[in-house]
C-alpha cells in the first residue's frame, strides 16, 4: 500500500502528528488539514486516497464536511472521534462516512481499518466494474473521471457540472425538469435557494463555450433545460 496518500481532518495538533508519525512508518503520503475552513481546497490539492475525519473542528463539524467532501470523492472517509454514542455513529454513517473509530484507540486498530477500506476501493476486493459512461451524440461524459470528451477535447468537470451533464445526456433531446434537477444535485431541496440552480447551469454553459464545444444547454421557460447538440457534436 505504499504511496497511498492519506488526508488527516483533526484540529487536536498531538493526535494529528502522532497518526502522521505511524502511517508514515508504514509508507504512507500524510497530509493535515491546516485551515479548517479551506477542508475542500486543501482536498482537492492533495487528492487523497484515504481521509480521517474528526467531528468536533472548529466553524463546521465533520458531518458538514464529510457532506461536502461526498460532492467531489467516493473515497473512503473514517470518523475519528472522542464521542462514542451510537446517534453519532448513526450520524457520521448517514452523512456519508464509511467506518466510526472512536477515541483513545489503539493504532493497530486504526491501521487494520484504513488497509481494509483501501482495500476494498483500490485493492484486491475492489468491485471490478467498467467505467460508466453516458454518450449524446459526440459526447462522452465518464461519470468516475469527471471528464466530458468531444472528439479530441477532455473537459475537467466539478461533481455538480458532471451530474447536470449526465441528466441532461441521458434525456437528450428531452426536458428535464428542475425538480429533477434539484432532486439529484441537493438532498434537501427546501433549503436550495432558486438561483443556486442557475448559477450551477451558468457555469455548465460557461465550461462548454470556454472549450469551444458548440452544444449548449437550452432554458424551456416554465419547464426546465435540454441539451442541444451542435452540429459537429452530433
Amino acid at each position: 500500500m505504499s504511496e497511498q496518500r492519506i488526508f488527516i481532518v483533526e484540529d487536536d495538533t498531538k493526535i494529528a502528528s502522532l497518526l502522521s508519525d505511524t502511517l508514515r512508518k508504514y509508507h504512507y503520503h500524510v497530509e493535515t488539514a491546516k485551515d479548517f475552513d479551506r477542508i475542500l481546497e486543501e482536498f482537492a490539492a492533495f487528492d487523497p486516497h484515504l481521509i480521517l475525519l474528526d467531528i468536533n473542528l472548529p466553524s463546521y463539524d465533520g458531518y458538514y464536511w464529510c457532506r461536502q467532501l461526498r460532492q467531489q470523492t467516493t473515497c473512503p472517509i473514517l470518523f475519528i472521534s472522542a464521542r462514542s454514542g451510537e446517534m453519532d455513529q448513526v450520524f457520521a454513517l448517514e452523512n456519508g462516512g464509511d467506518d466510526f473509530i472512536t477515541k483513545p484507540f489503539h493504532y493497530e486498530i486504526v491501521l487494520a481499518k484504513i488497509r481494509s477500506h483501501l482495500r476494498r476501493a483500490y485493492g484486491e476486493y475492489a468491485p471490478k466494474q467498467e467505467e460508466r459512461t453516458v454518450r449524446a451524440g459526440r459526447l462522452v461524459l465518464y461519470m468516475e473521471r469527471l471528464e466530458l470528451h468531444c472528439r479530441e477535447t477532455e473537459i475537467p468537470l466539478q461533481k455538480k457540472e458532471s451530474t447536470i451533464l449526465e441528466l441532461l445526456m441521458v434525456a437528450y433531446p428531452k426536458v428535464v425538469t428542475r425538480e429533477q434537477l434539484l432532486e439529484e444535485l441537493w438532498d434537501d431541496q427546501a433549503f436550495v435557494d432558486e438561483n443556486t440552480l442557475n448559477v450551477n447551469m451558468a457555469r455548465v454553459r460557461k465550461k462548454l463555450t470556454d472549450y469551444g464545444i458548440q452544444s449548449f444547454v437550452e432554458t424551456v421557460r416554465g419547464a426546465g433545460y435540454r441539451l442541444i447538440l451542435g452540429r459537429e457534436e452530433q
